[in-house]
């Protein structure tokens, strides 16, 4: 199914005329109060968050093997950065399309910046690997040993499994005049060898693929109980005279290739968007190269012939002490050693959830008391989402379920509860966004899954990612129907609720049910809404009311009023967004931002920033809810939802807030933010020139509170006192 149009006329509309001149008369800024040079630039802001998920590893308080985790998600966000960021980048410089950075620089110089940053970043990384959490590993009985120090009888060991499980799918490659240079696939780990031939003395180079599909780190036979592993690169390369008999092994060398995997679509020139997105998938495996790993043993006559033949210069070439691709840690999580990780944190089920003795929970009838506010992963996805939707499935009274998916998996009970329900004969409408990112291939297989079982799947907006957490359920009661509705800030994927933090807000609200039924029709019809009542929607007006919130607040303390403005998202990057703070804080308004990755928000401006406090935390869990609270004279107005504060999720995404008005729920919203922002919580401070400092210790080295751990505890005992009563 294709995409639809929207009309760029009505992009702007989001409010009515009236409301249009009140917000130019509330906001007409005056920018000649501020300076130059007041955002920080962006690229350089994401790797200051990586390095900030590289001091986690480096942590030497935390569990060793989390470190090892933090270690693979420091090389993971790496790759992704390249791929897209670093990609954009030199896209624009060679096709002449390029334009300053958000800081008013040359792409050409930024991408200098990244590179003399990004080099620091990765010695680091590696010698966090070699000098801090491989040792600590080896003190609790996990080793990770190289060939020459296993005896004989571990080394036989070995070459048995080699012989068995790893030389029947490698697939070694020669280059000369009958075979050209390979094609080296994006982020595989490969061999460069160097052989010369017995019989005419030539040197001959091959390329040989370490198969992605095998584990990364081959486990030692022991008899001690140590846990030893070698890298299966290494096996592979002290048996490289069984894939070159004949050959005489001169030398080896590890390397990794990093290619531009982000996808274009021309949609408004696409008949069909499926089609269209399947094709750039094929070129995205043959996108150019922007990053060349290499160990730092490589001789240059194997580093020249891969820059000859890959077309990648001396700037993109990663020399790196140690192994390469650390995404291969994530592997550790197999290993059963609960007391080297984080104690375990049992989701609950919310209180408004949680069955009575001898019942079984009605969904429904809970959220028909009152709106349901759920804090993932502490209160439980399985018993909240999962449950709500499973009901919705099987519920006779259930005429419609209407829902976005963004990410989710193939396996997931949600995408079977849709099918359920078709299948049963409910109408059931999917607004599956196939262009999320890297998950396009999975999303794609299963909207034709859905699409086979009757639910009638779309593909939203051309032009715009659908990026909003919706579901809307309408339900036949008495002869009425009624609306029960979700709206969240993270996808409904069960997997990664586990490890993201994310809230929903479950209500019954006649309201929010027609703003949803608007919002549904506007994305699956030909309806352009404009008005919502309790949702701030972009790209129509989400912008425009976010900022006549904050001038609201600049206008209070002008006026002598309270006023605070809280903003918790992953990334605050939008200029219009940041001058309108800085406006408010000149007027004295507190600002406190909690912010996950980027952050071009400066803190060091005199008589700017003087009210603006930024903090950012990092845990076992990703800080992904984004909540807007705002004091309105005592009156808070308070919204969680998808959006940050970036340009694609103001102009080019269909977002939705919701606002929150159950007095209990703001009060949650607003002890959670302000414990996070407390002094006395674990956390980064922004600083002067875009620096970051954590602060994990008070002043007489106790350690400061873990917002995550507390979070949990808080909602324990919630558990706990409602049981008593």
């Amino acid at each position: 199914m294709m995409g639809r149009m929207i009309d760029p006329a009505l992009a702007d509309s989001g409010l009515d005329d009236a409301e249009d001149d009140d917000f130019d008369e509330l906001v007409a800024p005056d920018d000649s109060l501020l300076p130059e040079g007041r955002y920080l630039d962006r690229e350089l802001s994401w790797l200051a968050f990586n390095q900030r998920v590289l001091e986690l590893a480096e942590d030497e308080t935390l569990p060793v093997l989390e470190r090892a985790n933090f270690l693979a998600i420091f090389a993971s966000n790496l790759d992704e950065f390249f791929m897209v960021r670093v990609a954009g980048l030199k896209r624009r410089i060679v096709t002449g399309l390029a334009v300053p950075t958000n800081v008013g620089r040359a792409p050409a110089d930024v991408l200098a910046d990244i590179s003399a940053e990004a080099h620091k970043l990765q010695l680091r990384h590696a010698a966090a690997w070699t000098n801090l959490v491989r040792p600590a590993l080896g003190a609790e009985g996990i080793a990770f040993v190289d060939w020459d120090d296993l005896d004989g009888e571990a080394k036989a060991e070995l070459t048995d499994y080699f012989q068995t499980n790893v030389f029947p799918v490698l697939m070694p490659l020669a280059v000369d005049p009958a075979h050209p240079f390979p094609y080296i696939s994006g982020l595989s780990l490969n061999l460069a060898i160097r052989i010369r031939n017995a019989r005419t003395g030539r040197q001959e180079f091959a390329r040989l693929k370490v198969p992605p599909m095998l584990p990364r780190f081959v486990e030692v036979p022991s008899e001690d109980g140590e846990l030893r592993f070698i890298r299966l690169e290494e096996l592979i390369a002290n048996h490289l005279d069984d894939l070159f008999p004949g050959m005489e092994v001169l030398d080896h060398h590890a390397f990794r290739l990093t290619r531009n995997e982000d996808v274009e679509i021309e949609e408004d020139e696409s008949e069909n968007l499926i089609q269209a997105l399947e094709a750039e998938l094929l070129r995205r495996r043959f996108g150019p190269p922007i990053r060349l790993e290499i160990t730092d043993d490589m001789d240059d006559v194997t580093l020249d012939l891969l820059l000859s033949e890959l077309d990648i210069t001396d700037q993109e070439v990663y020399r790196l002490p140690g192994p390469l691709d650390l995404r291969g840690l994530f592997g550790l999580g197999r290993i059963d050693r609960p007391d080297l990780r984080y104690t375990p944190h049992v989701p609950t089920t919310a209180l408004a959830f949680k069955p009575g003795a001898n019942e079984r929970i009605d969904i429904f009838k809970a959220i028909r008391k009152a709106d349901v506010l759920v804090h993932h992963p502490y209160e439980s996805f399985t018993t909240s989402v999962v449950a709500f939707l499973e009901q919705a499935a099987r519920d006779p009274h259930v005429l419609a379920i209407k829902q976005t998916l963004y990410r989710t998996s193939g396996d997931s009970p949600i995408v079977q509860a849709l099918i359920d329900a078709a299948e049963s004969g409910k109408q059931v409408l999917a607004l599956v966004e196939v262009k999320a990112r890297f998950d396009e291939a999975n999303n794609i297989v299963w909207a034709r899954k859905l699409e086979k079982a009757g639910v009638h799947v779309v593909y939203g907006l051309v032009g715009l990612k659908t990026h909003c957490k919706l579901v809307n359920v309408i339900r036949e009661e008495d002869g009425v129907l009624r609306s029960y509705s979700h709206i969240g800030t993270g996808n409904y994927n069960p997997k990664t609720s586990r490890i993201y933090e994310d809230f929903g807000l479950f209500t019954a609200d006649p309201q929010v049910g027609k703003d949803l039924t608007r919002l549904f029709n506007e994305l699956s019809g030909y309806a352009i809404e404009k008005k919502f009542k309790r949702l701030l929607v972009a790209p129509l007006h989400l912008r425009k009311g976010l900022l006549r919130l904050i001038e609201k607040e600049r206008k209070n303390a002008l006026d002598g009023k309270p006023a605070h403005i809280r903003i918790k998202v992953n990334s605050m990057v939008d200029e219009q967004i940041i001058d309108a703070l800085y406006r408010a804080s000149a007027a004295g308004v507190p600002v406190d931002v909690w912010v996950r990755g980027i952050c071009s928000l400066r803190t060091d401006l005199p008589g700017i920033t003087d009210n603006i406090t930024v903090r950012s935390i990092l845990g076992r869990y990703l800080e992904h809810s984004r909540i807007f609270a705002f004091h309105n004279d005592g009156d808070p107005q308070v919204y969680i939802g998808s959006a940050d504060m970036m340009h694609r999720n103001l102009d080019r995404r269909v977002e939705a807030l919701v606002r929150v008005t159950d007095e209990a729920h703001i009060e949650e919203l607003l002890a959670f933010f302000d414990l996070a922002m407390s002094p006395e919580t674990s956390s980064w401070h922004l600083g002067p020139d875009g620096v970051w400092s954590r602060h994990a210790f008070s002043e007489v080295g106790a350690a400061l509170v873990d917002l995550q751990d507390r979070t949990m505890s808080q909602i324990q005992k919630r558990r706990r006192a409602r049981a008593v009563r």
